[in-house]
């Protein structure tokens, strides 16, 4: 008798072990608390009690279509290694005709979620519209990691929604950053694999920042040399390039009107202070704008993300 109650008092204590638990361990090969990153999310409760959770994740490829539910917050998920910590699907837009939003690798709803150190990729060949990352949550940092795909490679999916993105490489082919949330690019680089489009803003009219590209660098592929800035999904798109580096091949014109005239009397599209043989404006479209000293320092990462909670990604690891 007293072997079984010592037996019980044991699995007792291991499950209020489990449930103290603020850091979970992912790792494919079984050392870690789970082997799959969906196992780990599915172990975040709704408000949790424990506060904010990190999930840690082991080198290797994780094959995953990774959904964090709305109802999930507060969660920092870390890879061991940029490049070798990969979450990897390869779904695409012709796929049984799944459309474009049902193709990402990682559908990320809950708020307050920060991603470092991690590689999400869309490996599906550029047969049509492939996410890769899917954002919808407020407040979501993404730091240090790889969104590697083609078409559509990063979803910012929500009116508004706020999101910050530092020291990130992001590669793709057409309309390969896309949506109408408010997104800071901070130091990032933007690789294009073809001629196409960088920018796909879905800007909502009554939303004063789309996307703001801060001190990042455009790099290009072997035999890209046209290359748009961007073009509007939206009639109000809003995309900034300011001090940053844009290669030769961006197209003197630097924006499209996705073949749509009015597009020219409402699109925001603006530059500032940028260098490389792709930053000369003399031949931009008339409609965009190449703003003043003065008009460039209200682009800030305050002015743009601090919103009505005065959220700054800057102070939150």
């Amino acid at each position: 008798m007293r072997k079984y109650i010592s037996f019980c008092l044991l699995l007792l204590s291991v499950g209020l072990f489990a449930q103290d638990k603020t850091e979970y361990i992912v790792d494919r090969n079984g050392t870690g608390d789970f082997r799959t990153i969906q196992e780990a999310i599915n172990a975040v409760r709704t408000a949790d009690p424990r506060g904010r959770m990190t999930i840690r994740i082991k080198n290797g490829v994780y094959k995953e279509k990774l959904i964090i539910p709305p109802h999930v917050t507060n969660i920092r998920m870390v890879g061991e290694d940029r490049d070798k910590t990969i979450i990897n699907y390869d779904d695409h837009a012709n796929i049984n005709k799944m459309g474009t939003f049902k193709t990402y690798t990682f559908l990320l709803s809950g708020n307050d979620i920060t991603l470092e150190n991690l590689t999400i990729e869309n490996s599906a060949a550029p047969l049509g519209q492939a996410v890769a990352l899917h954002i919808e949550g407020d407040r979501v940092i993404v730091r240090n990691c790889r969104l590697l795909g083609n078409q559509d490679t990063l979803y910012a999916g929500r009116d508004g929604a706020r999101q910050y993105f530092e020291n990130c490489y992001i590669e793709g082919t057409t309309d390969f950053i896309f949506g109408p949330s408010t997104a800071w690019f901070e130091k990032c680089t933007i690789h294009c694999k073809r001629n196409s489009y960088i920018t796909a803003a879905n800007t909502p009219q009554n939303i004063k920042y789309g996307y703001i590209f801060n001190n990042c660098e455009v790099t290009l592929g072997k035999d890209v040399n046209a290359m748009y800035l961007g073009r509007p999904w939206r009639a109000y798109s809003m995309t900034l390039f300011m001090n940053s580096t844009l290669p030769a091949g961006i197209k003197p014109e630097g924006w499209h009107n996705w073949n749509d005239e009015n597009n020219e009397k409402t699109a925001r599209y603006m530059e500032y202070n940028n260098k490389g043989a792709g930053a000369n404006t003399a031949g931009r479209v008339k409609w965009s704008k190449v703003l003043t000293a003065d008009e460039a320092k209200v682009y800030t990462i305050e002015n743009a993300l601090n919103g009505c909670d005065n959220w700054n990604p800057l102070t939150i690891k």
